[in-house]
Parts: structure tokens; C-alpha cells; sequence
């Protein structure tokens, strides 16, 4: 008897899934060779099934390629997905405890390039993998070098569905909320986000002006005199660094701070708009509800400048 076009169906996807199973369990015999963003070349003899992660965004990027089973620990500051929180902690990006992340076993320790805990670990023949975006662009590589670590066909569909959030977040935002001078404050140094950083990035692709120059940089610390002399339209900060903030020299005299221009981010939603990672779209998401709430009904751009 032939079989039924039910049954023939059903051969096929049984033959697919086969083959899926076939090609990841090849892919993870194979082993995994990259450059990591110290220029080091990286090689492991299988794809990594135990991970510690010591940058937040990083953790979440393993998670935004439904690979967070894989995460064994997380430095101090990883919160998101909620599943993660469950996980043990092994400290700091810069201060990790190397005993800790020992003891967990990893195959892998993932980590910013400015973390000391490299050259410990690997004199531990613990492997690392050290990445560190800043910039959109930066993002993107990123996913790929983190979807060739963990043997993921495709990393690149995060990057798409991201910056095609981005997107849609720029296209919603009205017309009269473009062309303020936004000055958006990282941690109370104070430390800004330049035009170069990727809050920067998003902000530019928003339509906002920045009012710090490129040529300080990506997190410039600023004297707190130069915020004053830009005199911008609407300032960015977190709820932890908008405490005492009118009370700093000068600072009652700005435009933002006296027609209350300022957009205070609870510290969720900070954890959100200062990790360059997979939930960038949901950042530009909070920036442009507040240049749309700010700048409604109100000019903007007659600031002085530095």
C-alpha cells in the first residue's frame, strides 16, 4: 500500500527533525575556533555547554538565542530574564571570585575586555572569551561571535528583530519631538553618553541632538560646568544618579531642570538603556516616549551651547 499524504507528511518532518538533530550534534563535535575582541584566537574542543557570564549583556545575549540553560553563573549585576536570578552569583565584572567560577565548572567564561579576571582564569586553563560592545555596530558582531560560540545557526535574526525595533520606535515618535538637545547622563561622575556610544547611536537615530561632541568619546566624565554651559532642552538620567541633581552648582539655572524637562529612569528601565544588548529596541522605546512627553507643545533647540 501506499502510504496516505498524512503519513507522507509525517515521514518528512520525522526525516527533518533527523537530520536537524544530526547536523547540531556534528556542529558540537566540532568544536569552536574565534577571535575574541582582545584579538586572542579561541579555541574549544566542543561547543561549551557550561557558560559564567560577567557581563550583564552578554548573559543576555545567550538568552536572546534560547540558549540560557547553558549559563551555570552570572556576575552580581545580571538580572534579566527573570530565570537568571536564580542562578549562582560570582561577583563583579571587575572584582569576580575566581574560586567561585572555578568551582562551577565552566567550559566557558564570557566577560567584558576590561575585566582583570582573564589572565587568572586561563593561567587556571579556565577558556575566555572577552567581548565588549559600544557601539551598534559593535552589537551586531557581537551575536555573531556569541552564535559561533554556541554553535547557533543564524544569530544575526536577533540583531534584525532588534534594530528593526529600533526602528519602528523612530518611525512612532513624532515629528515635533526631533531636533532637541538631549544631554543623558550614564552614572553621576558625572558620566555622559557621547555620540559615539551606542546611546548615542540610538538618540541620533531618533532624531535627538546630543550636546556632548564626539571628540570626548563614547562615557566621557564631564566637568559639571560644561552640562551647564550646553544648557540642554531635556535631560536623561537613572532614578540612583537623579538624587541631588538640582543641587549641583548651576544646575538649577538650565532650561531642562526649571521647565522640569528631565526624564528620570527607574533603575529597571536604566539596566535597559545602558546595556548594549538584545533589548536595545526596548531602550529606544523608553528615549522616545520621553523626547515625546518632553517636547510636546514646547520648542526645543534655543539652548545655549558650549
Amino acid at each position: 500500500m501506499k502510504p496516505t499524504p498524512i503519513k507522507r507528511i509525517v515521514i518528512v518532518v520525522a526525516v527533518l527533525l533527523a537530520l536537524l538533530l544530526l547536523m547540531s550534534s556534528l556542529a558540537q563535535a566540532q568544536g569552536v575556533q574565534l577571535t575574541d575582541d582582545r584579538g586572542r584566537a579561541v579555541q574549544l574542543a566542543r561547543v561549551p555547554q557550561r557558560i559564567v557570564s560577567l557581563l550583564p549583556s552578554l548573559a543576555e545575549t545567550v538568552c536572546a538565542l534560547d540558549q540560557c540553560q547553558r549559563l551555570v553563573g552570572v556576575d552580581r549585576y545580571t538580572n534579566w530574564p527573570e530565570s537568571v536570578r536564580k542562578l549562582p552569583q560570582v561577583g563583579g565584572g571587575l572584582d569576580p571570585n575566581i574560586e567561585a567560577i572555578v568551582a562551577l565548572r565552566p567550559d566557558v567564561v564570557v566577560m567584558a575586555t576590561s575585566s582583570r579576571a582573564a589572565a587568572r582564569l586561563e593561567a587556571l586553563g579556565v577558556p575566555v572569551v572577552a567581548l565588549e560592545p559600544k557601539t551598534h555596530a559593535d552589537m551586531q558582531r557581537v551575536l555573531g561571535k556569541m552564535g559561533q560560540l554556541l554553535g547557533v545557526p543564524d544569530a544575526q535574526r536577533v540583531w534584525r528583530a532588534t534594530d528593526a525595533g529600533v526602528q519602528a520606535a523612530v518611525q512612532a515618535l513624532p515629528a515635533s519631538a526631533r531636533g532637541a538637545r538631549v544631554y543623558f547622563e550614564v552614572n553621576p561622575g558625572p558620566y555622559g553618553a557621547g555620540p559615539g556610544s551606542f546611546i548615542g547611536e540610538t538618540l541620533a537615530r531618533l532624531g535627538a541632538r546630543n550636546i556632548l561632541p564626539d571628540t570626548l568619546g563614547p562615557f566621557p566624565k564631564l566637568n559639571p560646568e560644561f552640562v551647564v554651559r550646553a544648557n540642554p532642552d531635556i535631560i536623561m538620567v537613572g532614578a540612583r544618579s537623579a538624587e541631588g541633581l538640582a543641587a549641583r552648582p548651576g544646575w538649577n539655572t538650565m532650561r531642562a531642570v526649571r521647565e522640569q524637562r528631565l526624564c528620570v529612569f527607574s533603575p529597571e528601565e536604566s539596566d535597559v538603556l545602558i546595556r548594549p544588548g538584545p533589548r536595545m529596541a526596548e531602550a529606544a522605546r523608553l528615549m522616545a516616549a520621553c523626547l515625546a512627553e518632553k517636547t510636546a507643545g514646547a520648542p526645543t533647540g534655543k539652548g545655549a551651547r558650549p
